[in-house]
């Protein structure tokens, strides 16, 4: 049974930072695709940051320069950290776990983390 749990959303100032974990248990971590993606308020789901199983990364135009995506195979674990945050990253943030392979889509999401950026 494939998980992905995020942690570490919360609610923050304008110019602060926080750092997004998730856990991926079940699934090849290596082998995967993984990808942040977040849904504000009224908005469609958008891809923020995704890193490729080797290690290729490419982030939303919004948040280049401001977040950075990283992994740890050790502890199949996937970051996003995040810098100098605005109100409009203000969103629900969400794990998603993708790959292909014989003609099949593999795609797990987890459960989300709240990120609120307020004055």
């Amino acid at each position: 049974q494939v998980q992905l749990v995020e942690s570490g959303g919360g609610a923050v100032q304008p110019g602060e930072s926080l750092r997004l974990s998730c856990v991926a248990s079940g699934l090849t971590f290596s082998e995967y695709v993984m990808n942040w993606y977040r849904q504000g308020p009224g908005e469609d789901r958008l891809l923020v940051a995704h890193i490729t199983p080797d290690g290729t990364l490419d982030y939303e135009d919004s948040v280049k320069g401001r977040f950075t995506i990283s992994k740890d195979h050790a502890k199949n674990t996937v970051y996003l950290q995040m810098n100098n945050l605005t109100p409009e990253d203000t969103a629900v943030y969400y794990c998603n776990a993708l790959r292909y392979g014989y003609g099949l889509q593999y795609d797990y999401w987890g459960q989300g983390t709240q990120v609120t950026v307020s004055a």
